[in-house]
């Protein structure tokens, strides 16, 4: 398993949603908690350092949180993706599944234990894909310096 503290990365242009969130998740887990009211910060952090989980508003300027966990999914595609939104909106949940590989919907007011739990259930996700991509490398690089060694 990954030895670095797993990263949770927060966007919600309400600033209250951001520190309500990392307060919580600071109170019940090891987590590093980074939030971002702006989406153009966001994906900064998302090419500076690795994420394990991506929760996003859907309302927001500049890009919706579809448009923003696409952009998460082309930048890190193990990190896992949850669309937070106060509008339940079917048509936006199917079109979030189907173009960012949506993890979860979870609507506002979202309830503390169960949003911990899919939170905590995509950080294992996200580090289980990376083992998996390194391990993937790892029998690549084996077989080919096999097959040079009986070459």
């Amino acid at each position: 398993m990954n030895n670095e503290q797993p990263t949770v990365l927060l966007i919600d242009d309400e600033d209250m949603v951001i520190t309500s969130l990392r307060a919580y998740l600071q109170l019940e887990t090891p987590f590093q908690v980074e939030g971002c009211t702006d989406t153009v910060r966001a994906i900064d952090v998302l090419k500076s350092r690795p994420v394990d989980v991506v929760i996003s508003d859907y309302l927001m300027p500049k890009m919706n949180g579809i448009q923003l966990l696409k952009a998460a999914k082309e930048i890190q595609p193990e990190a896992t993706r949850i669309l937070l939104t106060g509008h339940a909106d079917k048509q936006s949940a199917v079109q979030a599944i189907n173009e960012v590989a949506l993890y979860q919907y979870v609507e506002k007011p979202w309830d503390n234990m169960t949003l911990l739990m899919v939170i905590r259930n995509g950080v294992e996700r996200a580090q289980l894909l990376r083992e998996l991509r390194d391990s993937q490398s790892s029998l690549r690089d084996v077989r080919a310096r096999l097959i040079k060694a009986f070459l």
